[in-house]
């Protein structure tokens, strides 16, 4: 068993003792996403919605993205539109367009289109961190703020929040409840580090992984509503899911 799955086991027992979620968001709807709001009812409307708008138009109601758009963020779902057209008599709550908290995505495009949502508060937060980060490196040249000199995974290291004061951009996973890490690539940019929930889905699921299964994220879009944002690819490597840095 690695080092970082034994510090997500400590951080499993620390939560469980009471460590409660860091309010002060810049979305207005933070208060109700702490409160463990449920995207069950905007997920099944909206799906709805996008069969019937793909069955008459066949096409899918999204706004465009570019290709540099990273996966689990690009095919955001025009809610406008299919309000507009009598497709959804009104926007979810839930949905950033009505003060929410959350952007809905589709996944699967092309093969199985799937409504999906996207935490902004776990953006927010780590464009938060980012920005620490790049402030650090410019009083810090050439340096970044991690925890220690050894990787977390290959070209990866876990960002040191007190190194940036910013130990109140704590993450709760919006799978787990658990806090999760930041990491950092060789250029400077954050992630999340979901590796915890991947594990928790892999015993979830009740199969063995392997390392042909290929991206290890897939697994938390099957039993959740979410999408790991802000994220990196996982692989089996050694009983423990990596994440993959970018090249």
């Amino acid at each position: 068993m690695n080092k970082t799955y034994m510090r997500y086991i400590a951080c499993m027992i620390i939560v469980a003792a009471g460590i409660t979620l860091l309010s002060g968001c810049m979305y207005p709807g933070a208060k109700r996403q702490e409160q463990s709001v449920s995207y069950r009812e905007s997920v099944e409307r909206i799906q709805s919605a996008i069969n019937a708008f793909q069955q008459d138009t066949g096409i899918l109601p999204i706004i465009t993205a570019g290709e540099e758009v990273p996966r689990y963020e690009k095919f955001r779902i025009n809610l406008d539109q299919l309000n507009k057209q009598g497709y959804m008599d009104q926007i979810p709550d839930t949905a950033f367009e009505q003060g929410g908290s959350a952007y809905f995505l589709i996944i699967d495009e092309e093969s199985n289109p799937t409504v999906k949502v996207m935490d902004l508060i776990t953006v927010q937060k780590v464009n938060d961190v980012q920005r620490l980060v790049d402030e650090y490196e410019r009083s810090h040249p050439g340096q970044w703020p991690v925890t220690q000199e050894e990787e977390t995974y290959p070209g990866l290291h876990e960002v040191d929040l007190k190194k940036i004061r910013g130990e109140g951009h704590e993450l709760l996973s919006v799978y787990s409840r658990q806090p999760l890490p930041y990491l950092i690539d060789k250029s400077g940019r954050v992630y999340v580090d979901y590796a915890w929930d991947i594990m928790q889905a892999i015993d979830k699921s009740g199969t063995a992984a392997s390392s042909e299964q290929g991206d290890l994220r897939v697994l938390l879009t099957e039993q959740s509503y979410f999408v790991p944002v802000k994220s990196l690819p996982y692989a089996w490597v050694d009983g423990t899911p990596v994440a993959q840095a970018e090249n």
